[in-house]
């Protein structure tokens, strides 16, 4: 049983920071490349960042310089602090785990992260 589990969303005003954090089980972390993704009301899902195995990051333009990925494999968890948050951040940041080689996408149930203006 596979489980992807987002913790540390909620409510902050705007330029205030939150570290989400996502908690792996039932997969093999070391070989998965992880990823952040995100959904607002109305809009499609986009990719936030990802880091792969290797440690090879990638961010949406939108949020370079302002979100970083990172990941403790000893941990099973992938985390990306966000910092400056701006109300076009809110959304429901998704967790993602990726084998390679065509392998399966496993995702996290989400969280809520909500900048006030």
């Amino acid at each position: 049983q596979v489980q992807l589990v987002e913790s540390g969303g909620g409510l902050v005003q705007a330029g205030g920071s939150l570290r989400l954090s996502c908690v792996s089980s039932g997969i093999i972390f070391s070989i998965s490349d992880m990823g952040w993704y995100r959904q607002a009301p109305g809009k499609q899902r986009e990719m936030v960042a990802t880091i792969t195995s290797r440690l090879s990051t990638n961010y949406a333009d939108s949020v370079k310089g302002q979100f970083t990925i990172s990941r403790v494999n000893a941990k099973n968890t992938v985390y990306l602090q966000m910092n400056s948050l701006k109300p076009e951040d809110s959304a429901v940041y998704y967790c993602n785990a990726h084998y390679p080689r065509a392998g399966p996408n496993y995702w996290g149930q989400g969280t809520q992260v909500t900048v006030s203006a």
